[in-house]
């Protein structure tokens, strides 16, 4: 599609060059003529006339823009009239990356990224950086973790400007600092395992530091300062130094300091909230208690000019949202959602929960007023999924913003097959992954089985009983077989299903050849033992390689190297274990061993998160608790 563009497009032009390149069309002498034309009315509005000769954009915000050229090339290569006005519901939207848990992204690949961001009409983007940011003097901070260096953040803001993308940091100044204080020449810094040891002056200048560099690369005044989930807070050295103090009158006092800095550098600053839900709750522990109400004498105490961040990854009933955001009123403060779209702990994406959750919480915001939303993208222990898989979640985000209510299904189809070149059903195959036989409905109780039963050992089985008698095997071998059928080799994201197709493709073969092979010791059939350890292995390991190798090539094209050993080392203990279980098989089948004690050993169930339960297949945080019960480390003192 040719476009000859009218108007004032000083601000517009480098994006449109880009953004025309990414969506196979071009500005030419002999296009059509497209009227460029800001508006005050703050809506964003597109439109073909009859004779195809002739269009029109109007905007109000720069990302608008963006948006409506992408419904223009959408919708205008058809040859048929259309008309287009949208309001924009959400003022800010868009997602936080999470570049902190191993996956870091490239330039390249967080380019990619915004400019289906932008065609998707996103106006921010919050980048999770724990350590993975350069401090000058501060040598380990990020040391071996794929940290970006001030260049690498400056070209990223100034590649989403481009597009009217607000890019900003989310960094850590509590807790959630595990992998830099684990370092020893840094120890001075710590009160425990992952929360920075307060009310201490070098503490407090490298808060400053950590500020300063987060900072500086970017336009934005915005900045996330953390503090969630820092439940350790003043129980390590600090507890050694003062003796007891409240952790509400600790983080309080951190809290004023931070914000001391925040304020002379000129910065908006915004924090999760969960900590002073929990504080006021019954347990100290809960920030979903809806009996927890914040009392003034806590609330009076708490600055009124920090935004609040409210997340909530997994509610799917309004009044647990309603109930939320009322307990937040006392503080006082301007209150921003988050939400998820589940990639967490999982190779796939919960996109049955993620976006049945998202829809509740985000018609609440609106409803409510709350005018500023996130999907944040988690990447915990180790991220084996990745953020361009979760691209139809973001698309959901988006169209929210510009619906008043909940986004029509098949327009949003329509519209993530044209910003991405992915149909959206292809898209939801990733969510069979862990939506197995024995889940909840949409996975709600979050089963991540595509990553335990890859995982778990099959001489010890530790998940076996969990998936007893669900046919699993048939199950991933209709995954494989439907994310095969939907794939498109012209698209050029197709390569994101390499590494689905091959893990259901492992599944097939491994999920339930642990409980074959406990049926088959306890019977003393020899024979199927003999051929699970001579045929069957061997093949699960063949196909463990070749999923590894796809995930290899994936991994190395999105992300920076560091990481990347993380999982090379766990597909190999998958490929070794293997290995020694064929071998152990056939030391008993050969009469070399008299049993094999692994197998002698009565199978338990995980947890008490199972189906029995009505809580879905299973869930496990740890990949060290997948592979083994046994010692993988041993830390005397945690803190």
């Amino acid at each position: 599609m040719k476009l000859r563009f009218h108007g004032d497009l000083a601000d517009l032009q480098p994006g449109i060059g880009i953004l025309l390149q990414e969506i196979g069309a071009q500005e030419a002498e002999d296009g059509l003529t497209v009227q460029v034309e800001r508006s005050s009315e703050g809506d964003l509005e597109v439109g073909l006339d009859q004779a195809n000769t002739k269009a029109y954009i109007r905007y109000t915000r720069k990302h608008q823009f963006f948006r409506a050229l992408g419904l223009l090339v959408q919708h205008g290569r058809s040859g048929e009239a259309f008309e287009i006005r949208e309001q924009q519901h959400l003022d800010t939207v868009g997602p936080m990356f999470d570049l902190s848990r191993n996956a870091v992204l490239t330039v390249d690949s967080f380019k990619l990224l915004l400019r289906k961001m932008a065609l998707m009409g996103m106006n921010t983007v919050m980048l999770y950086l724990e350590d993975t940011y350069e401090i000058s003097d501060e040598p380990y901070f990020g040391y071996m973790r794929g940290r970006y260096t001030q260049a690498e953040l400056k070209e990223i803001d100034d590649y989403a400007d481009q597009f009217g993308i607000e890019a900003f940091p989310s960094i850590q100044t509590l807790a959630h600092l595990e992998e830099f204080l684990k370092w020893e020449p840094v120890k001075e810094y710590k009160d425990t395992k992952g929360a920075l040891l307060v009310g201490y002056d070098k503490t407090d200048e490298l808060v400053e530091k950590m500020i300063n560099a987060a900072s500086a690369p970017f336009r934005s005044r915005k900045i996330h300062i953390g503090m969630d989930e820092a439940e350790e807070l003043g129980r390590g050295k600090y507890l050694d130094k003062n003796g007891y103090t409240s952790r509400f009158d600790i983080m309080v006092s951190h809290l004023d300091k931070v914000l001391e800095i925040t304020r002379r550098k000129g910065l908006k600053a915004m924090m999760w909230s969960d900590m002073f839900l929990k504080l006021a709750s019954g347990t100290g522990s809960d920030h979903y208690d809806k009996s927890t109400q914040i009392p003034e004498e806590m609330a009076s105490r708490i600055p009124k000019d920090v935004d609040m961040v409210y997340w909530d990854y997994n509610h799917t009933e309004e009044e647990d949202y309603l109930s939320q955001i009322a307990q937040h009123q006392p503080l006082g403060c301007n209150l921003v959602y988050a939400g998820g779209v589940w990639v967490f702990n999982t190779f796939g994406v919960n996109y049955g929960l993620s976006l049945k959750a998202s829809d509740v919480a985000l018609n609440v915001c609106k409803k409510k007023g709350i005018r500023e939303a996130y999907a944040t993208m988690w990447g915990d222990d180790g991220m084996e999924s990745n953020p361009y898989i979760a691209l139809l979640g973001l698309q959901f985000y988006a169209e929210h913003a510009y619906t008043e209510g909940s986004p029509d299904w098949e327009k949003l189809a329509e519209r993530v097959k044209f910003c991405t070149g992915i149909e959206a059903d292809a898209f939801l195959q990733m969510k069979y992954l862990d939506e197995t036989p024995g889940s909840e409905p949409d996975n709600c109780k979050q089963s991540n089985p595509s990553k335990f039963l890859l995982y778990q050992d099959v001489l010890l089985g530790l998940f076996d009983k969990q998936i007893e008698g669900l046919e699993m095997s048939a199950h991933y071998a209709k995954v494989e077989q439907d994310i095969r059928s939907r794939r498109d080799a012209d698209a050029k994201l197709d390569y994101v299903f390499d590494v689905p197709e091959k893990l259901a493709g492992v599944l097939r073969r491994k999920s339930e050849i642990g409980i074959e092979l406990k049926r088959a010791y306890d019977a003393g059939d020899q024979d199927t033992l003999k051929r699970i350890a001579s045929e069957v292995l061997p093949e699960i390991s063949d196909a463990v390689k070749a999923l590894r190798a796809a995930h290899r090539s994936q991994w190395l094209s999105m992300f920076k190297p560091f990481g990347w050993e993380v999982i090379d080392i766990r597909y190999g203990g998958v490929i070794n274990r293997l290995d020694t279980a064929s071998q152990r098989i056939f030391d008993y089948v050969d009469g070399k061993i008299q049993r094999i004690e692994e197998l002698e050993q009565e199978r338990l169930l995980f947890s008490t998160t199972n189906r029995f339960t009505n809580k879905g297949v299973g869930w496990s945080s740890f990949y060290y608790r997948m592979a083994s019960p046994n010692v993988f480390f041993h830390v005397m003192n945690p803190f």
